[in-house]
């Protein structure tokens, strides 16, 4: 198998037909398939084979879309970078990882630098030209012979090493196989909420390399084009779907809190959307019927994660009608039901499944549920039971398969679509000197669904703010993880064997949410 080939055939149907647009960067499908060959020819030119590892540190541009169509198509391993993250993080996905090439931008190029040191990676490619480091991507590919490069691939060949936080709060990745990242195009095109075929056209606006770039195999298998924003501004999403009369569109719920704030949201021209499809956090029911009244009866709603290789459940554009129009308003708080071949259960401690209504834990299996964790084999173990995915969500299940999330087994924040845990953070409060302990917690934030919230015992006689705090952490962690709020107190809960009850703490914050996962 080889998925490359899904481009190769969609570029032979419709080669002047746009395949990327990317701020003034617009690909044909024929540009596509010939830079992703040129690319690939390069990769496999600098020694690589089927399975060697390939990282990317830049921030959304046209280039990274070609780079993730060229790994396909040489069988190499796709190592994501946030680019968000800091040096340190950074440095340690390249030695998870053991890239022996990044690819990465004018942006990153001090990072790159700085994280290199003690890695694998032999050669740096540079997106925007040459440099200190290594060559230009444009040179690279003038460079590279053209024609089609096809290496086949085994379904259990590793595709991409999806890097996320783990539970002790360091970087872990599950590993998506071609096998995974084949059912997960096949989904994209199975639901026709999701199927983005020949003259439409989809913006995708967080982060391609990581849940905004899930749907883009499947565009490109059904001949549609993806309009990938270089960075997210309310104002220029709207534009954008006016401008390229965008049809179809992927956001977080606090993109969409921020086009809702907006006082000129209802001058742009919108009437070409038929579908926002918002994921990687709940949104409030306010927020939806807001979002509803501004954009139409367009809005549906994902659920899934890294090791699911993305959706699972899939709240439609119908079951927000029936739930606005008041035929089922509890759908509001629903993520949805099963979608395309996933299997979902609700499960208790043992794994059986519980009864409808009960509380349990959501358990995934099927093809695109990833086979674990890169190098981390207690924790494969702990969370892949008897081929089910268990994913720390405790939810219910209503007798017509509906799911409703009502907290999580771990301790996870998810803040404008990023995964955050509170051990990662305390780790870094618990370095301040005026800090005796600290305990990290999601509270309700009506533009981010949770913010990242920090309740701290300080020292006998320390003076200590919580800007002081706050700029501490700021130092020392991505920008994304750092405590929004600070509040000091005497003593924290425990539990009986001496453990921060962190439920405990976070429930006041809670008190009265309509949903416990915001």
């Amino acid at each position: 198998m080889n998925l490359g080939r899904y481009v190769r055939r969609s570029a032979g149907h419709h080669p002047d037909a746009e395949a990327v647009v990317c701020g003034p960067v617009r690909l044909t499908y024929g540009e596509l398939d010939d830079q992703s060959d040129r690319l690939a020819s390069a990769l496999c030119g600098l020694g690589l084979t089927r399975g060697d590892r390939v990282a990317t540190l830049a921030a959304n541009r046209a280039e990274l879309v070609v780079t993730e169509v060229a790994l396909y198509k040489a069988g190499l391993a796709r190592a994501p970078v946030n680019a968000r993250l800091g040096d340190a993080e950074v440095a340690h996905l390249l030695r998870e990882s053991e890239a022996q090439v990044l690819l990465t931008d004018a942006g990153h190029l001090d990072t790159a630098r700085a994280a290199l040191p003690g890695t694998s990676v032999k050669t740096v490619i540079d997106y925007d030209g040459p440099g200190d480091l290594g060559p230009g991507y444009a040179d690279t590919l003038a460079g590279s012979a053209a024609g089609p490069v096809d290496v086949d691939c085994d379904e259990q060949d590793v595709a991409v090493l999806h890097f996320t936080s783990g539970s002790t709060g360091r970087l872990k990745a599950a590993v998506q196989t071609y096998g995974n990242r084949l059912a997960l195009m096949r989904k994209s095109v199975m639901n026709a909420d999701t199927r983005i075929g020949p003259g439409e056209r989809q913006i995708l606006a967080g982060p391609v390399t990581h849940a905004s770039g899930m749907p883009l195999m499947g565009v490109f298998f059904a001949g549609g084009c993806a309009i990938v924003l270089p960075h997210w501004d309310a104002e220029e999403f709207l534009a954008t779907v006016q401008r390229e009369r965008a049809t179809h569109a992927f956001v977080v719920p606090t993109m969409i809190n921020t086009v809702l704030a907006l006082p000129n949201a209802r001058d742009y021209d919108l009437s070409g959307l038929r579908q926002l499809i918002y994921g990687a956090a709940p949104m409030s029911p306010a927020r939806i019927r807001a979002a509803w009244d501004l954009f139409g009866p367009v809005l549906s709603q994902g659920y899934g994660c890294g090791e699911t290789t993305s959706g699972v459940l899939f709240l439609s554009t119908e079951d927000h009608r029936r739930a606005i129009d008041g035929e089922d308003e509890e759908l509001l708080l629903s993520c949805g039901r099963p979608l395309a071949e996933a299997d979902v259960l609700i499960v208790d401690e043992t794994g059986a499944q519980v009864p409808d209504g009960a509380i349990g834990e959501i358990a995934v299996r099927g093809p695109d549920v990833v086979p674990g964790y890169h190098n981390e084999p207690a924790l494969t173990a702990e969370t892949f039971r008897d081929g089910w995915f268990l994913t720390g969500d405790l939810a219910r299940r209503r007798s017509d398969g509906y799911v409703f999330i009502v907290d999580r087994r771990k301790d996870m924040i998810i803040s404008g679509g990023f995964n955050i845990y509170a051990v990662e953070v305390e780790a870094v409060l618990h370095q301040h000197p005026d800090v005796y302990e600290a305990a990290v917690v999601g509270v309700p934030d009506d533009q981010w669904g949770e913010a990242v919230k920090a309740v701290v015992v300080p020292r006998d006689g320390a003076a200590l703010t919580g800007a002081q705090l706050v700029a501490f952490c700021a130092e020392r962690l991505a920008r994304m993880k750092k405590p929004r709020s600070v509040d000091f107190v005497t003593a924290l809960p425990h539990s009986p064997n001496g453990k921060i009850d962190r439920r405990a703490i976070r429930e006041p914050y809670w008190a009265g949410a309509e949903r416990r996962v915001h």
